[in-house]
């Protein structure tokens, strides 16, 4: 069913892709001439020919699309539990998040003592929108590379797409490199809200719809699901954005495939600058949680039921310390008492949020 489910969904994005002209290689595919789309079209198109442009990497090689595949939810598909740069002997800390759906994500703010903060992108929350997010990937030396603003808009200029650059932002748009790098930003925060990535076309919305039914395992998951006294996983994770964007330490144990189990990643407490939230990591939405394997912060868990079977046994089987131990959490997870086979059921729901679903 998995591969199926997969199939669909790269069927799909490869086909929106190709009819926006994001991954074709012809002599030049990016300057059509034409002034019938809209300015916000015309934004759109250009941080979509950003976005899989791997000349923008140092050395060249890399794209956000690297990082995050359309084929893989917009997530990194190359293996391993964290992702490599452009230097292949560079290799980062975190599992790449998905860049689905992160247009929903609002900015980090307190929200109630019960929840503590919610909101903010990248899994510690340090930065409030989808146009500082795109610049931080650019310039890290870990990820693509470059060593400043300037070295990015250096590559822009000589992009085949440059032309549409200056259409888009005025003819002396590339002249000023911070300036530059912010309407890059902005470009790339344009594709990354369009509708294709926010789609909820999984099975799951086609059931709350009314347009099929679910199979029995998948009916047990879901009310294991939303069953305070079993899974309750609907606490952290409320339909329709399945995240309520908050923060927790789920106890995850250092990684040793990472290259970094010595490094401990604080997460939220390095962004506020506050040991109360040590350890803790945004919660991430589960839409195509099946295709955006490994999972947790670090990529410990290398499968769907690796991770639900955490946290239904982290305090009843003898697994590795955590990573945090200070700010775990006790309350909501880690002896749910969930059977094998309602484990199972959990995860065939879990496959019903995959987007692309056809009858």
């Amino acid at each position: 069913m998995k591969m199926i489910m997969k199939f669909v969904f790269i069927f799909m994005a490869a086909g929106a892709l190709m009819a926006a002209g994001g991954c074709q290689r012809s002599a030049n595919p990016y300057i059509d001439g034409s002034d019938e789309i809209t300015p916000e079209q015309r934004l759109e198109k250009l941080g979509r020919l950003a976005f899989f442009d791997e000349s923008l990497s140092e050395p060249p090689g890399e794209a956000c699309a690297t990082c995050h595949d359309p084929a893989a939810a917009f997530t990194d598909p190359r293996g391993g539990p964290t992702s490599k740069g452009a230097l292949p002997s560079h290799v980062g800390t975190r599992n790449t998040p998905t860049a689905m759906y992160a247009a929903a994500v609002p900015p980090l703010a307190f929200k109630d003592p019960d929840d503590g903060f919610a909101g903010g992108l990248f899994l510690d929350g340090r930065v409030d929108s989808l146009e500082e997010q795109a610049h931080k990937p650019l310039t890290n030396p870990i990820e693509m590379g470059n060593a400043d603003a300037a070295a990015v808009v250096a590559k822009v200029r000589v992009a085949p797409w440059a032309d549409l650059f200056r259409r888009t932002f005025g003819a002396g748009a590339l002249d000023d490199d911070a300036a530059a790098f912010d309407a890059l930003a902005q470009a790339i925060a344009a594709f990354e809200r369009r509708p294709e990535l926010s789609p909820s076309s999984s099975k799951y919305d086609a059931y709350v719809a009314g347009k099929t039914e679910l199979t029995a395992a998948e009916a047990r998951g879901l009310a294991l699901f939303t069953d305070e006294k079993k899974g309750n996983c609907a606490a952290c994770h409320p339909p329709p954005a399945f995240t309520d964007f908050t923060y927790d330490n789920l106890g995850i144990p250092p990684n040793p495939a990472t290259g970094h189990a010595d490094t401990i990643d604080h997460g939220l407490a390095t962004t506020l600058g506050d040991a109360t939230y040590d350890g803790m990591f945004r919660v991430p939405t589960l839409r195509n949680i099946a295709l955006t394997a490994p999972y947790g912060h670090n990529g410990y868990f290398a499968d769907l039921h690796s991770i639900v079977d955490f946290y239904n046994t982290r305090d009843v089987r003898p697994w590795p310390a955590p990573e945090v131990p200070a700010t775990m959490n006790k309350e909501e997870l880690g002896h749910l008492g969930l059977s094998d086979g309602e484990v199972d059921d959990l995860v065939a729901f879990l496959y019903t949020l995959t987007d692309g679903w056809r009858p």
